[in-house]
């Protein structure tokens, strides 16, 4: 079942519902505008059936990455198996047990969410994560608007733009980190990539505020 945001008998979700609108205008400042980077770690690629062993989120507000404001959480999974995802990212089964409630670090993200655009690298992977646990939990998914650093890269940095092949890739994190001379703090964390998407996520609009000579509106940058 549904609820419109007033009547959903989640506080922590009507919130976040009513605090996130759906449309916001092309012509708004860059620096009015909320973001919250993110990233999860899961235990395959398989949304229907893998879960979310852990997220990270940093807000960026008024052009700085607000890194005091980095957040992650580990995700209690106790029937968590090892598997292939498990040689990148290193959260083992024992780790897992240990975390929080899937329900409870959704409730406690929200708020952060809450009216922020959301940034990730390749984050349509990450959302469709986040909404599977959110419908599990809540029956509505996120429905805040998300920017993938990959695209963004692919619109600002040479060495990335489209080619018109049909086979050409979107550039991994470590490819565009390389090509901008940043380290990963902590790689296949989701701490670590969530702080390394920030600062790509800042350097590239830094890059195309340069290049389009004036400041940045909304619609300037390829959100969905």
């Amino acid at each position: 079942m549904k609820w419109p945001f007033f009547q959903h008998p989640e506080p922590e979700v009507a919130r976040y519902l009513a605090g996130t609108p759906r449309r916001l205008s092309r012509n708004t400042p860059f620096s009015e505008l909320s973001f919250l980077v993110l990233d999860a770690e899961t235990t395959g690629f398989n949304l229907s059936t893998d879960r979310l062993l852990s997220v990270a989120a940093m807000p960026v507000r008024h052009g700085r990455a607000e890194a005091g404001g980095l957040r992650s959480w580990l995700f209690h999974q106790p029937d968590v198996a090892i598997t292939a995802a498990t040689r990148i990212h290193t959260i083992l089964p024992s780790d897992s047990v240990g975390g929080t409630p899937e329900r409870q670090v959704l409730q406690e993200l929200l708020p952060a969410a809450t009216g922020a655009l959301i940034v990730g690298h390749h984050i349509g992977f990450d959302i469709g994560m986040l909404n599977a646990a959110m419908r599990r939990h809540f029956h509505t998914p996120l429905r805040n608007r998300t920017l993938d650093t990959a695209l963004l890269s692919m619109r600002v940095l040479d060495a990335f733009r489209r080619t018109g092949y049909s086979n050409q890739r979107p550039p991994g994190l470590d490819e565009v980190c390389a090509h901008l001379g940043l380290s990963i703090w902590e790689r296949h964390t989701a701490d670590g990539d969530t702080f390394a998407t920030a600062q790509i996520f800042l350097l590239l609009c830094a890059r195309l505020r340069r290049k389009l000579g004036r400041d940045l509106v909304l619609g300037d940058l390829p959100f969905n």
